[in-house]
């Protein structure tokens, strides 16, 4: 990389919550490691406001990504960090996701005070929640279960489980690990009975797409096993019409000789079908192949009864 084309600075767009924040230092501390001068642009987003609905029925994870991306179009921001399940399977023209870095944990925790996993919980007992993709995996594991919805930020969580508000919740491991909050995991789910969301545990960063100078400065933070990975996860969900309205699960694990093993679930959150699973596995060593292995997962998905959205029903 030549000294023309580095950026004199890069301002990094993150929402304010403390997860968010979390990351988006994680990112600068690299970029500066790297010799770039980097500075935070914190921001509220229209997700972080609206606490008193589920995110399927106002507009999904994108309300967390689109005031940053305002950011970034209006020059106030060079990239934004995103937790990547959070990010939508069509980026807006003119965006792209420059850079995917390494994963930590992407499976599901279970969180209680009193209980010591899913199976020593009561007849009833209720579980917080507001993923449709976990509802439908935990009725699934036990019908008799109360799911009940639950917003709000990593803390927020937490406190109303310890005001007794639920006897248990389901959180990302990756994000109680990343807070220092690990102790809280009283057990970590099966990734296979417990099937994550595309993308859970990864970090993305989104840059205008004609900032190459970004994109050149971001390429050594990739991670491209994680990125193959996600690439293949994130087609099932675009295949399907993917948005957090859907009840859907995806999962790869790439092995050492580039094999892509890649599992998926879709559920219906009224209960009144049962859980399709799909898998398929595939060498993968470019992101066409990654999508590729997706998109024939989708097909399996589909084949066995899940359904999915037009993309103009969002």
């Amino acid at each position: 990389m030549t000294a023309s084309n580095t950026p004199p600075r890069i301002v990094i767009a993150t929402r304010e919550s403390r997860l968010a924040l979390w990351q988006a230092e994680h990112v600068k501390a690299l970029l500066q490691a790297r010799g770039h001068t980097v500075a935070l642009l914190g921001m509220t987003t229209q997700g972080d406001q609206i606490l008193d609905r589920s995110l399927s029925k106002v507009g999904g994870k994108g309300l967390f990504v689109k005031e940053l991306e305002v950011a970034l179009e209006e020059g106030r921001a060079d990239v934004a960090v995103h937790s990547l399940k959070d990010v939508p399977m069509e980026l807006p023209e003119g965006f792209a996701l420059a850079c995917v870095m390494e994963r930590e944990d992407p499976r599901d925790a279970f969180v209680s005070p009193k209980f010591a996993s899913i199976d020593a919980l009561p007849q009833g007992a209720v579980v917080g929640t507001s993923s449709l993709r976990r509802q439908v995996l935990l009725q699934a594991l036990r019908p008799d279960l109360k799911i009940e919805p639950l917003r709000g930020n990593l803390d927020t969580r937490l406190r109303k489980l310890d005001e007794g508000q639920y006897d248990a919740i389901v959180l990302a491991a990756a994000g109680l690990k990343r807070l220092g909050l690990a102790s809280r995991i009283r057990a970590t789910f099966d990734a296979t009975a417990m099937l994550p969301a595309a993308g859970q545990g990864a970090l993305g960063i989104e840059v205008r797409s004609n900032r190459h100078d970004l994109i050149d400065a971001l390429a050594p933070l990739a991670h491209q096993p994680t990125w193959l990975t996600v690439a293949a996860e994130r087609a099932v969900s675009r295949a399907m019409g993917g948005s957090c309205s859907m009840p859907l699960a995806a999962h790869g694990l790439l092995d050492d000789d580039g094999t892509l093993q890649l599992d998926a679930a879709w559920g219906d959150p009224e209960g009144q079908a049962p859980l399709v699973r799909a898998q398929a596995q595939a060498p993968v060593s470019t992101l066409a192949q990654a999508e590729a292995l997706g998109n024939a997962v989708a097909e399996r998905l589909r084949a066995g009864g899940a359904r999915g959205v037009s993309p103009a029903g969002h």
